[in-house]
């Protein structure tokens, strides 16, 4: 369970140097933070919802942010992307460590030209994508820290600082060229260990939250977003496709929940009409919830051009 020590976060001190993402992720929730905080339960701001679930946990903007403003006492995050819950549970319990390690990378990085720059991505690239296949659950302990500061390190020098991978689960994002990219942010990663302490971390599937739920829990599910066209589609982020098939599966759990429990709700996701005023998928959907559209700016795209405002849609059952 989790470390007691989180009860004791400093939300004063995080107001001052407040807690980001240490990883730059697609999809990310910083630009709608402003807009979420406005459709939060009225429960969660009085105070009378302190536990909070996030079963796709990505990048972490809502739960970093949602812990500097409101009480939250518990937590439980979770994903299906090994890497990436590696990573929190090393800055969880082994964040010194890690910042020696990334420390490392960043000098050696930090040293170079440009084109030896890129080709120090390369080989760290491909050493992270060797070593994939004697890798399990089970034996992290052996690797996290310096797995997870290769994870960091190619997340920060990387094209679009985007997290990718192939069928086969393969990190496959090319070099970034940035002038001086931040790849060790030493006090945001010793803010981060810190709010870790009150959270449950688990590689999980999102069912797999139920049993972390209490009463008057906020939930929050923010899935890969579904397509809004055939060259747009990024639901594999990890080895895992999340298609339509488990979006359905996704809102049969989100029914369940609002069912069964006396809880809240909150799910993001892509509103198809930005393509097609005919798609009615998610409308459908949760037809019996409260459908909000919110503008959002679309910047996973590799042209300029196409990233503008677009509409995005969040779900409640309150």
């Amino acid at each position: 369970m989790a470390n007691s020590i989180g009860a004791n976060f400093d939300q004063e001190k995080a107001k001052v140097l407040p807690v980001k993402p240490f990883l730059k992720w697609a999809g990310g929730k910083t630009q709608l933070l402003e807009t979420l905080n406005e459709l939060y339960p009225k429960a969660l701001k009085n105070g009378e919802c302190s536990h909070y679930i996030e079963p796709f946990i990505g990048g972490g903007a809502v739960f970093f942010d949602m812990l500097q403003k409101y009480p939250i006492k518990s937590a439980y995050i979770s994903d299906i992307n090994f890497e990436v819950i590696i990573a929190y549970k090393v800055i969880q319990k082994s964040v010194d460590k890690l910042i020696e390690e990334l420390g490392d990378l960043s000098a050696k990085y930090q040293a170079l030209n440009e084109e030896k720059k890129q080709d120090f991505f390369y080989q760290i690239r491909d050493k992270y994508n060797e070593q994939k296949d004697q890798l399990s659950y089970s034996n992290s302990s052996e690797f996290g820290v310096e797995r997870s500061a290769m994870l960091i390190f190619l997340n920060k020098t990387c094209f679009n600082g985007l997290f990718r991978t192939n069928k086969r689960g393969y990190f496959n994002v090319p070099y970034g060229k940035y002038k001086n990219p931040t790849i060790l942010n030493k006090t945001n990663l010793l803010a981060v260990a810190d709010a870790l302490q009150i959270a449950d971390i688990e590689l999980a599937d999102f069912s797999e939250s139920i049993k972390y739920i209490k009463k008057n829990s906020f939930v929050y599910f923010d899935p890969p977003y579904r397509p809004l066209n055939k060259t747009s589609n990024f639901t594999a982020y990890s080895a895992f496709e999340f298609d339509d098939t488990q979006q359905k599966r996704l809102a049969d759990f989100y029914k369940k929940l609002h069912r069964d429990y006396k809880i809240y709700l909150m799910l993001s996701n892509s509103d198809p009409k930005n393509e097609n005023p005919e798609d009615k998928f998610f409308d459908e959907l949760y037809q019996d919830f409260t459908i909000q559209r919110v503008s959002a700016k679309r910047m996973i795209n590799s042209k300029a051009s196409k990233r503008g405002s677009i509409y995005e849609l969040i779900i409640t059952n309150y």
